[in-house]
């Protein structure tokens, strides 16, 4: 059964480099997102099970993303690819619920690891 995964960024590169970078075994059923409003409400929709999030957005960023599904309750395992690296994005986005903070532009053996480190692959 396939895992419902959403992208959500505002680039169409960057989402487009996400999913090269996907393993090509894993079973994903693939949603994007061009901003946090549209990610959260596919979210509630059950179209983000797994959640690669970029944290800076229009509409709504990242940070903003974590604190709804923090607030709602929503069911979802965030990953943050962001090219923002201080150490102060990386300890809020973690307080805020995401499992790990990947680095742009995503490597596709740190996100195999990533994901065989949760158990997600």
């Amino acid at each position: 059964m396939s895992i419902p995964l959403l992208i959500c960024d505002d680039s169409n590169m960057a989402r487009k480099q996400v999913v090269r970078s996907l393993p090509p075994a894993w079973d994903v059923d693939i949603t994007f997102a061009t901003n946090g409003v549209e990610g959260v409400e596919a979210i509630r929709e059950g179209r983000g099970e797994m959640v690669f999030l970029d944290l800076t957005m229009p509409e709504m960023d990242g940070y903003g993303v974590l604190e709804t599904i923090k607030a709602e309750g929503l069911k979802c395992m965030v990953i943050v690819i962001s090219a923002d690296i201080q150490p102060e994005a990386r300890d809020r986005v973690t307080r805020l619920g995401a499992l790990e903070f990947i680095r742009k532009p995503i490597n596709s053996e740190k996100l195999l690891a990533v994901l065989q480190q949760f158990g997600l692959f």
